[in-house]
């Protein structure tokens, strides 16, 4: 991957972007997008779409949700400390002791997330996980007024781990899932651009999914498309992890495919087909039912649609720590792109 898109795709990763405060990193992605794609545009809801050969057929649209987790601020005490909740699905174990950022109208605020210390604790208090509403964010104030002049009830907070490189083809940061699906929808337009596409190309860097799919349900709604695919991460092996409940994915094999009731069975097999004949490694996810993805709120938009699932490996799924490997990111953006240009407008995805 070139110097230049590895630095967009590590301030894209730096970017902080919790559900319903995504705008830092939405704005990255636009810019970007913007020296890509035919268009680029907003809407109510945060969705950023980018699209290419508009007035194509079909219209084929590209989704990965754009936030991460976070925390929301919720209460400040007369002291200086500062309660919060969760914003998404944390395990909780993990969350004591971090270092984060509140990010304020006022700019960055930096903290740590408080917790009694083991030699404080009652014997029956040790091993035992601290519930979110036993912790807060200290900034090192100590009093209301004077953490009020910085930041307000409302504020969201991020842990402040970034984009790192571990090994020639590695990456580690915080919001993998799925900043990296974003990253892929937009780099297949870029993929794409030049080539005789016959397709209508609607990128979407997706909001809200972590609470609750939101963004796919009403960007899928607005583009209306005739196919889509969603990007996400997936679970990958590590040595705390049963294989078999993770259908023995592994980083560096490529990205999977996911099959099942949630996709369609021809854009599925047209997927493997191009897999194959392009001779792109890819790994068989299997789904039996809906998927927690944006993939789920798309097929069951309007009055349906054809949809597949491709998916990042992902060790560390919804801590700080996620790690990837840029060859499965690099394959993804080669598998979707080869499999739209194998679709025109006369294909068939009913079933």
């Amino acid at each position: 991957m070139k110097k230049e898109i590895l630095a967009y795709l590590a301030d894209l990763m730096n970017a902080p972007s919790p559900s319903g405060y995504e705008d830092q990193a939405r704005a990255v992605w636009r810019a970007e997008m913007k020296t890509v794609a035919d268009r680029v545009y907003g809407d109510t809801h945060g969705n950023s779409v980018a699209v290419l050969n508009e007035k194509g057929s079909p219209r084929i649209m590209l989704a990965g949700h754009i936030d991460e987790l976070g925390f929301q601020v919720t209460y400040i005490s007369d002291d200086g400390y500062i309660g919060f909740e969760p914003i998404g699905g944390f395990d909780a174990p993990i969350v004591p002791g971090r270092r984060v950022t509140i990010h304020s109208a006022k700019g960055p605020v930096k903290g740590v997330i408080g917790k009694k210390a083991i030699h404080l604790m009652k014997s029956d208090e040790r091993g035992k996980s601290a519930e979110v509403t036993d912790l807060w964010i200290d900034i090192g104030l100590d009093k209301k007024k004077k953490v009020l002049k910085l930041i307000e009830i409302g504020d969201c907070a991020t842990f402040n781990d970034g984009f790192d490189q571990l090994t020639d083809t590695v990456y580690v940061s915080r919001g993998v899932d799925d900043r990296i699906g974003a990253f892929v929808a937009g780099e297949v337009l870029r993929y794409l651009k030049g080539t005789k596409c016959s397709a209508a190309v609607f990128a979407a860097a997706t909001v809200q999914e972590e609470v609750g799919l939101r963004g796919a349900k009403t960007s899928a709604y607005g583009i209306d498309p005739d196919a889509a695919f969603a990007i996400d991460v997936t679970h990958a092996a590590s040595p705390d992890v049963n294989k078999k409940l993770i259908c023995g994915i592994e980083l560096g094999k490529g990205p999977t495919v996911g099959c099942g009731a949630n996709f369609n069975p021809k854009l599925y097999r047209l997927v493997a087909d191009v897999a194959r004949k392009r001779k792109i490694k890819i790994q068989i996810e299997p789904s039996p039912g809906g998927t927690g993805t944006d993939a789920n709120a798309i097929q069951l938009n309007r009055a349906g649609v054809p949809c597949s699932l491709i998916s990042i490996p992902n060790r560390y799924m919804h801590t700080p720590a996620e790690l990837f490997d840029i060859r499965d990111v690099e394959a993804a953006v080669r598998l979707i792109g080869e499999t739209i240009l194998s679709i025109h407008k006369k294909m068939d995805f009913v079933i």
